[in-house]
């Protein structure tokens, strides 16, 4: 067991198993073309088997290493799963799985150390990006009821030509939404849509700036900024193993040393 689980965690092993998931990355990008598939289609169909085939062998070495224990680490479930979604049956109604083979480039995650960390870093973000979330979402929700109500179908003081001239963007409050989303991405949003809003309704800057300033620059940033923050300590939790590993590997060659020495 211990001879399978230092081949699987070797240096080696773990660069040929990157190498592969990109290989395989790039055939099952050739398949999406009918030209190229015409021509090499059976060559890339094997060599895509292959590659599954390196995937499964890997994992029931990492089973066999680590038995039940395989089951306690979240990348190795991960794995697990990218691969067998890959393993079952491709026909009928499970035809659309055969588009799900591609996830299998996420395995990459889990090989490579420095994507697993960021990975670790943006998870353990998520119970402060929630309360960051219920903020945007209060944000949004109020600025979509104002929108519809000032610039849309809800508009009051609006004339019904007024009323109807905007209706695309915030005639419901789901069309408002999604407006204020677009405009939060600063796709399009002056030309495309509050431009032509401040042609009808001139104060309508009152609304949208602040919109702007609280949700783009403000919110957005902040959810950056924790994302940031948890990377940065994930990387000294790392560092802080890594520290006391050698810490410790040290400490058992003075403890050898000293044995030794006071043997003689």
């Amino acid at each position: 067991m211990t001879r399978i689980r230092d081949f699987i965690e070797a240096p080696r092993v773990s660069n040929l198993i990157m190498g592969v998931i990109i290989f395989n990355a790039i055939l099952l990008g050739l398949e999406t073309s009918k030209t190229v598939m015409a021509m090499f289609g059976p060559l890339i169909l094997m060599l895509d088997a292959i590659c599954l085939g390196i995937f499964v062998t890997e994992l029931m070495l990492k089973f066999i290493a680590y038995r039940f224990s395989f089951f306690k680490s979240g990348w190795n479930i991960f794995d697990f799963i990218v691969v067998a979604i890959a393993l079952m049956p491709s026909t009928g109604g499970l035809s659309v799985l055969r588009a799900l083979r591609i996830l299998r480039v996420l395995r990459l995650i889990s090989v490579a150390p420095q994507l697993r960390r960021v990975v670790e870093g943006f998870v353990s973000a998520l119970p402060g990006m929630g309360s960051v979330f219920l903020l945007m979402g209060m944000m949004f929700y109020i600025g979509a009821v104002m929108a519809t109500k000032l610039f849309g179908a809800g508009c009051e003081l609006c004339t019904p030509e007024q009323a109807a001239q905007f209706d695309e963007w915030f005639g419901t409050l789901g069309r408002s939404l999604y407006s204020l989303f677009q405009i939060m991405t600063l796709e399009s949003w002056s030309m495309g849509i509050v431009r032509p809003v401040l042609e009808v309704y001139p104060y309508a800057w009152m609304f949208f700036v602040p919109f702007i300033m609280v949700t783009t620059f403000a919110v957005v940033n902040l959810l950056v900024g924790l994302i940031v923050n948890s990377m940065q300590d994930a990387h000294a939790a790392e560092a802080n193993a890594a520290t006391d590993d050698y810490r410790g590997e040290v400490l058992q060659r003075l403890t050898e040393i000293e044995k030794k020495l006071s043997e003689k």
